[in-house]
């Protein structure tokens, strides 16, 4: 597919005060409230029975056997990345309901390190080259890293939903920043609780810039930490939330992220 703003793919050239820049225009363009072609409530991508249930439930059993065929599901995007001697492998995985539709991937080189806050100038102009190998424009795209959850509003699902104009949610592992309005230590799998932005982030104090989802939780003394969802691109912080809760599958990992780790460690295989 081709992008849609290329006036928005990251510079990894560029210095601290630009990627800055850049992030506030992305900020002010973003739309964080509903915008979306399809039904979000038709997403049905993950198998939440088996998130409540079974520790050893496998999503992958029933992948492709339950919705093979059906056209009313929006198409789902799952990205992720994979790192490999100075090259970037990046993957994305499309799905419908649990039927695999696409697969793209592109190996690039590494042009930037980690800086907490600029995630998206070392990935996300790698995970554009793949989206140019992409031939299905998907409805929905569920991203590894944090959306309106970052210090400018802009993170890495946020910068690539504009790039590529459309929804787009981040789901991230730790909180970059915000702060919870309750605890999140003893939520049970399917519990939310609302992110607000704090001092550290450009919007209003209070904003509810994302959510803690507990996608899985063990029935015992052990406890999953609940991952960190937030809007990037045309989808509040309420409907991102409900997105990931519907991609619930057997892991802590959303399902369409989760299939796409899977994919890039093959392709980092292959590579290697």
């Amino acid at each position: 597919m081709e992008i849609p703003r290329p006036e928005f793919r990251p510079d990894p050239d560029a210095d601290r005060a630009a990627m800055e820049a850049m992030q506030d225009d992305i900020a002010a363009t973003a739309v964080f409230e509903d915008v979306i072609d399809v039904d979000p409530a038709a997403v049905d991508v993950g198998s939440r029975a088996s998130a409540d249930g079974d520790a050893d439930a496998d999503a992958d059993s029933v992948q492709g056997t339950l919705d093979v065929g059906r056209t009313d599901r929006p198409l789902v995007a799952g990205v992720d990345q994979a790192f490999l001697d100075g090259r970037v492998v990046s993957v994305i995985v499309v799905l419908r309901g649990r039927e695999v539709v696409e697969r793209a991937h592109a190996v690039s080189p590494q042009r930037f390190p980690y800086v907490p806050g600029l995630l998206s100038f070392r990935e996300g102009g790698p995970i554009l080259d793949a989206f140019e190998a992409l031939e299905t424009v998907p409805d929905l795209v569920v991203f590894d890293g944090s959306g309106r959850i970052h210090y400018r509003q802009a993170g890495l699902a946020t910068h690539m939903g504009v790039a590529l104009d459309l929804p787009a949610v981040g789901v991230a592992k730790n909180l970059l920043c915000g702060r919870p309005v309750a605890p999140t230590d003893e939520l049970a799998a399917g519990e939310r609780i609302a992110v607000g932005a704090d001092g550290d982030v450009t919007a209003p104090e209070g904003t509810v810039i994302g959510y803690a989802v507990q996608t899985r939780q063990f029935d015992s003394s052990y406890r999953i930490n609940p991952v960190y969802v937030s809007p990037g691109h045309r989808l509040s912080a309420e409907t991102a939330a409900d997105v990931v809760d519907r991609c619930r599958g057997g892991y802590k990992l959303p399902e369409p992220t989760r299939i796409a780790d899977a994919y890039a460690d093959e392709v980092k295989s292959d590579a290697g």
